[in-house]
């Protein structure tokens, strides 16, 4: 009776065993998105992380689907890029912050679903005071795809190691409007400060110092591989991206 008693529970460990493993194996698809894919502080261990999106200090005024952690992602060829740009940028006395790396479908659908809920306001003075929130997908601040979920872009800002803060660009990350633009005050192409700031519909202006302090991070940016965005100063993306038409839905957590 013993015998069959111990059988029993050697069966029932074993297939204990095999339930288990089973249910913590991973897919096919997660094994090959972490095989691409690193914690950007893996990578760059001088990076500050403040993962917008999944506080609720963002436009959308919640954790948006998807940041499980507050944790950024990479593929891992941006990554390496992105350790380039850090220690570039250490030698000037800066570390990088990042707002956003790789993004989830699930997350941008989540912005799709808050932009045509238009009574939905309560971010309205903190990121787009001069819109209505109706004009969001016509002027494309809300788009159904972004370059964010293929892996290789990143929102970023510099950090003044001397001063130890964030350093002043003259706007906020997210701040939907002309005044986000990287030509607003200057022409970035030759990083020249020019004053000019017609377009802000409130009347907006900008530093000299805080247009600098733009080009410090996009010349950095450009140097080490990655392209500039022409509406926002802290987006960049890998100029040879290893998935160019690849939309992941992997959340965001650590790998």
């Amino acid at each position: 009776m013993k015998s069959v008693i111990k059988s029993a529970i050697i069966v029932s460990i074993a297939a204990a065993a095999v339930l288990s493993a089973g249910c913590c194996s991973k897919s096919a698809e997660d094994k090959a998105f972490e095989a691409a894919f690193v914690n950007i502080t893996d990578v760059v261990p001088d990076a500050i992380l403040e993962i917008r999106y999944y506080s609720t200090y963002n436009f959308v005024g919640a954790r948006i689907d998807g940041y499980e952690q507050p944790t950024a992602l990479l593929t891992r060829e941006a990554a390496e890029a992105l350790r380039q740009v850090s220690d570039d940028l250490l030698a000037q006395g800066y570390r990088i912050k990042i707002f956003d790396a790789y993004r989830p479908q699930m997350a941008v659908d989540h912005f799709v679903r808050w932009a045509a809920d238009v009574p939905d306001t309560l971010m309205k003075r903190y990121f787009y005071p001069d819109l209505d929130k109706s004009v969001l997908f016509e002027q494309e601040y809300i788009m159904e795809k972004s370059g964010h979920t293929r892996g290789s872009t990143v929102d970023l800002t510099l950090f003044d190691m001397a001063l130890e803060k964030e350093v002043d660009m003259g706007g906020t990350f997210d701040w939907f409007g002309p005044e986000s633009h990287p030509d607003f005050g200057g022409n970035p192409d030759e990083a020249v400060f020019t004053g000019e700031c017609s377009q802000s519909p409130a009347g907006r202006t900008i530093t000299p110092e805080q247009f600098a302090n733009r080009m410090i991070l996009r010349s950095a940016m450009l140097r080490h591989g990655f392209k500039a965005l022409d509406s926002e100063w802290w987006h960049f993306t890998l100029e040879d991206e290893p998935f160019k038409d690849s939309y992941f839905n992997h959340p965001v957590r650590q790998l």
